[in-house]
């Protein structure tokens, strides 16, 4: 089995976001592992329309190139980790609308969570975890939330993410998991090609 490759998803393309910090954070921490190779996906090098379609990729292809781009991109991962803040109770539209460009891109792989915000995005990560499903892809348990203190001072008193330990084991505990779900499911699909072959 060829070593995994995991998707880093930034969630929003706003100027002044905060996303790019954990999401470095939790490429670091990840990159010491070994156990895959981690790329972050930011949404700002793949604009997307808002979806006006005939309809979903799932009954119509797409045809544009913008837009096949994207898809190819993420089915080039075998699991997925989405760094997403917290907007209204739930994700931002931006990548609420990119996942519309998905169908079969991402059929049985997982998909872990980094949440942050108010009570550390949790409702922002529930949305999220029901939008996967629809996907196909299987989200796991264990998530990383930064909550309004470390967020805040890190924004705005010069705090880092070393400041917040706590945190940083919250992270090892959810790549764990997603290791254990993206080997076996690599496994299951490949074996799966190997049948229809």
């Amino acid at each position: 089995m060829t070593k995994p490759k995991i998707g880093i998803i930034l969630s929003s393309t706003r100027e002044t976001r905060f996303a790019d910090r954990p999401a470095k954070w939790v490429q670091d921490i990840a990159n010491v592992r070994g156990d895959a190779d981690y790329e972050i996906v930011d949404l700002r090098e793949y604009p997307l329309p808002f979806f006006d379609a005939v309809g979903s990729p799932r009954f119509v292809p797409l045809t544009d190139e913008a837009q096949l781009r994207f898809a190819r991109k993420i089915g080039e991962f075998d699991g997925y980790i989405f760094v997403t803040a917290e907007y209204n109770h739930t994700v931002p539209g931006v990548l609420s609308n990119a996942l519309t460009y998905i169908f079969n891109e991402t059929d049985r792989k997982p998909a872990a969570f980094v949440g942050y915000g108010a009570v550390g995005g949790s409702r922002a990560v529930e949305h999220l975890r029901a939008l996967v499903v629809e996907l196909s892809m299987v989200p796991t348990r264990f998530a990383v939330h930064i909550n309004m203190e470390p967020l805040l001072g890190m924004l705005r008193g010069g705090k880092d993410f070393a400041d917040y330990d706590y945190l940083a084991p919250t992270v090892t505990t959810m790549l764990d998991e997603l290791a254990w779900y993206t080997r076996t499911l690599k496994a299951g699909r490949e074996r799966e090609l190997a049948k229809a072959a």
